[in-house]
């Protein structure tokens, strides 16, 4: 186990098994031998530790970059723009479980007045995941996402003609693309990079208050994580 992780983790094993005798020893061996050996000795608590220790740190990295997470580049968003709540996925639009997500943001945008979405292209999958990506963005660019966002998922596999196709079927003024690409690219990049420093390395990914989710997630979970978030806003206030 790194040293670094040994400190916090000796507090989270204090808070797990409500034991001051962790947080006691823990700075008073630099070595961390104290902390290994409470480990070996109850393993079963590990899990969780860890669990909690690696969340912690991520609540704080997504503090640390809340506006590069929570600001919709204009026009890639769904449901109430002043929401109290936002929920933002990380999306690739080759990816098939974000295309199996659509019906249930959908669902949470419908039963949720409240709720705002933010979409953060991640085209990591394929070519064709940026060129998507890139006609997307122009389409938020023209107030058209949400069409082509869906069109683009109902029209199967990622190639120029299905790209193409959705842009026509939103609306979209393809021949303003030219011109548009260093901006969209430039979020492109920077999407990439924030969601490097969450430790994002698959899609479809969430951020929901300071929280991270990854995967195809059930809708009650997502549901529950949009509650927390409420609640912990109406506690800050």
């Amino acid at each position: 186990m790194t040293n670094w992780k040994i400190p916090a983790l000796a507090a989270m094993l204090g808070g797990l098994v409500g034991g001051g005798a962790v947080l006691a020893f823990a700075p008073a061996r630099g070595d961390g031998e104290a902390v290994r050996a409470y480990l070996l000795a109850h393993p079963e608590v590990l899990p969780e530790a860890m669990q909690r220790l690696e969340q912690r740190q991520a609540e704080g990295t997504v503090a640390a970059n809340r506006p590069a997470i929570v600001t919709p580049f204009p026009g890639a968003v769904a449901g109430n723009p002043q929401g109290d709540v936002t929920l933002v996925e990380y999306y690739d639009y080759n990816c098939g479980y974000c295309r199996a997500s659509l019906p249930m943001i959908r669902q949470l945008v419908a039963e949720d007045p409240k709720l705002r979405i933010v979409f953060r292209e991640l085209p990591i999958l394929a070519e064709s995941s940026r060129a998507a990506a890139r006609m997307s963005l122009l389409a938020a660019m023209q107030g058209r996402f949400n069409a082509f966002h869906d069109a683009l998922f109902a029209g199967g596999r990622v190639t120029d003609d299905s790209i193409a196709a959705a842009a026509r079927t939103a609306g979209v003024d393809t021949t303003k693309l030219a011109a548009a690409t260093p901006r969209i690219d430039t979020e492109i990049r920077r999407n990439m990079e924030t969601a490097a420093k969450l430790g994002v390395n698959g899609t479809p990914s969430w951020v929901v208050g300071n929280r991270m989710l990854a995967g195809a997630l059930p809708i009650d979970e997502l549901k529950r994580a949009i509650a927390e978030a409420r609640d912990a806003g109406k506690s800050a206030t």
